[in-house]
């Protein structure tokens, strides 16, 4: 018989079990073996076994290893940092030095070893070394820009702003097809305070060097700060520069309008429609924008005059005399019918536009879905009950499953809400929770609580009708007529439940003629005297909105958002309270 002997392979897995549980003379064994028995992975385990050798400060031990492994790996420079590192932990520091000298003088052209041992200079903190040896690696593969984005990468974990500007500025010139990465890391680390740097560096560049990925990074430098008026006068000279078709200048147009950059959209549009003709694909879409953005710019907040709507008048009648009713100039017309009946007050003109749009032949289905729910709003400010509910149900019934129909849906429910059918409403809101739209979700569970909460209290119908019909006039714009009923509910029941409602709905107003230090004394007063009533929540988030958008108070708005979410924890505000809390912290937020 043969008596089989089985040696037992020393196994990497516990040995770096051991490593993780601080076992580190157990786990100095296992590597040596691996080591010994592995001699092609020797290097795998080599770096765990200095360490563990490192911190059981058995120093003689770890120098005879990494002697034996620079003899098996000569070209391997990173064993040079390790030995350097072996030597300041025995306080030997000209002797640590010189080896992080040799591993420099020792690294070769390519690529993959200069980044190796810059890299584990890095990882030690020795940042100046690291440098060293991209200049080294760049000398010798004779390109001085071949490092240049990991050069900037090591100034940015050394917090040199202005060097790692300048690295990942040399790294776009030399690679302009990097210039979306060279975004993504400024955006991701270069401080707010930093970027009027990045902005002189690009300048002088600029001066000496015409390089369109140059004037684009500038360009988005200025975005990145909300300046859209410098980043339009960036994107419109490229346009010319590179004959382009203006989409770059529609796009940042559309976002200075978002912003309420208006004058900025407007000269984009402008440029489009005057510098390009009528064949340029984005000519209609300028014209439409343009008018929308000069109605956003005289009625926002309210504090125009009748003049600018006559002049704003006067542009959509031309453009309907140019263009007439057709598909493309369906949506145009909807926002002048919404003109003519929420600012100019001519509820039968903007009827007439609707009524003719929806009798077009030709008009996208969608489109004619918004023309009748719109109609219907305006057939509900006229006083004309059965025609609004009769094209909500239009609606309702043709876009079912869509967002048009549920939106539908909500409207005819709120036309009972304003017309006192408060039992039906309610049930209405309810189906309506479920809403795929969370906007119209939270209107639909906002308007089902508050009927809810005061038709099981002690509010009459009566107060509760009065309530409804100055939202009524709310919604028509007819605010001195609201407050004035407002106040006349207050004193004819003032009982009611409904207190802080009055508030809230004055706080609404407020917002809308952008009186905003008015609106947040009225949220104020609801937090305050009513803290466990329905609009509690609602106040202080649009408070806090307030506070941070418009009044520029962000440590008082992350106060509000806090207590949203922790003392209204089951708020439909609390998640988004939690993000803009933590954004305004300074937290990177998905």
């Amino acid at each position: 018989m043969f008596a089989v002997v089985a040696f037992a392979q020393p196994n990497p897995e516990l040995a770096n079990q051991y490593f993780k549980n601080g076992e580190y003379e157990k786990a100095a064994e296992l590597y040596r073996q691996l080591i010994e028995s592995n001699k092609n992975f020797a290097e795998v385990y080599f770096d765990r076994y200095l360490a563990c050798l490192l911190n059981l400060e058995r120093y003689d031990e770890g120098e005879e290893a990494l002697k034996k492994q620079i003899k098996r790996s000569p070209n391997n420079t990173r064993l040079y940092v390790s030995y350097g590192n072996l030597y300041e932990r025995m306080g030997k520091t000209a002797e640590a030095q010189k080896q992080y000298e040799e591993a420099i003088a020792k690294v070769s052209a390519d690529y993959s070893a200069v980044y190796s041992l810059a890299e584990a200079f890095a990882q030690a903190a020795k940042f100046e070394y690291a440098l060293r040896t991209y200049e080294r690696g760049s000398q010798l593969a004779k390109d001085p820009r071949r490092f240049a984005f990991q050069i900037a990468e090591i100034y940015r974990r050394k917090g040199d702003s202005a060097k790692m500007i300048e690295h990942y500025l040399n790294h776009v010139e030399a690679d302009p097809s990097r210039m979306s990465l060279v975004q993504t890391q400024l955006a991701r680390y270069l401080p707010e305070a930093d970027y009027p740097e990045l902005q002189r560096q690009l300048y002088v560049r600029l001066q000496n060097k015409d390089m369109t990925e140059l004037t684009e990074l500038l360009a988005w430098t200025f975005i990145q700060r909300k300046d859209y008026k410098n980043a339009m006068r960036q994107y419109r000279a490229l346009d010319k520069r590179l004959n382009e078709v203006g989409q770059r200048v529609f796009q940042l147009a559309n976002d200075a309008a978002n912003a309420r950059d208006y004058e900025t959209a407007i000269a984009g549009y402008e440029y489009i429609i005057q510098e390009k003709g009528r064949q340029n694909p984005f000519f209609f879409s300028a014209k439409g924008e343009l008018m929308k953005t000069r109605r956003r710019k005289i009625t926002e907040g309210y504090n125009y005059t009748q003049q600018d709507l006559q002049a704003l008048e006067n542009d959509y009648e031309q453009f309907i005399a140019e263009y007439g009713f057709s598909r493309s100039s369906a949506m145009i017309i909807i926002e002048y019918a919404e003109l003519q009946a929420l600012y100019i007050n001519n509820l039968p003109k903007a009827i007439q536009l609707l009524e003719t749009l929806i009798n077009t032949p030709g008009i996208q289905r969608a489109t004619v879905g918004r023309a009748k729910i719109n109609l219907a709003d305006y057939y509900l400010m006229n006083g004309d009950i059965w025609e609004s509910t009769l094209l909500y149900s239009q609606v309702d019934k043709e876009f079912r499953e869509e967002m048009l129909g549920q939106e539908a849906r909500f409207k005819n429910a709120r036309l009972s809400y304003f017309n006192g059918d408060f039992e039906w409403a309610q049930a209405q809101f309810d189906a309506l929770k479920a809403s795929t739209s969370k906007l119209l979700s939270n209107d639909a569970i906002d308007l089902s609580v508050f009927i809810m909460d005061n038709l099981n209290t002690d509010a009459t119908t009566e107060a509760m009708a009065i309530y409804a019909q100055a939202e009524l006039l709310v919604f028509q714009n007819r605010f001195a007529e609201a407050l004035s009923l407002l106040d006349s509910l207050r004193r004819t029941f003032p009982q009611t439940s409904l207190q802080d409602d009055v508030l809230y709905l004055k706080a609404q107003i407020a917002e809308k003629k952008r009186e905003y230090e008015q609106a947040t004394a009225f949220y104020a007063e609801i937090v305050e005297k009513h803290p466990q009533d329905i609009r509690a929540d609602n106040a202080l988030y649009n408070w806090a909105l307030l506070l941070e958008e418009r009044l520029g108070q962000p440590e008082k708005a992350m106060e509000l958002y806090e207590k949203i979410f922790v003392d209204y924890s089951s708020s439909v505000f609390a998640v988004d309270a939690r993000k803009r809390f933590r954004i305004l912290r300074g937290d990177k937020v998905q």
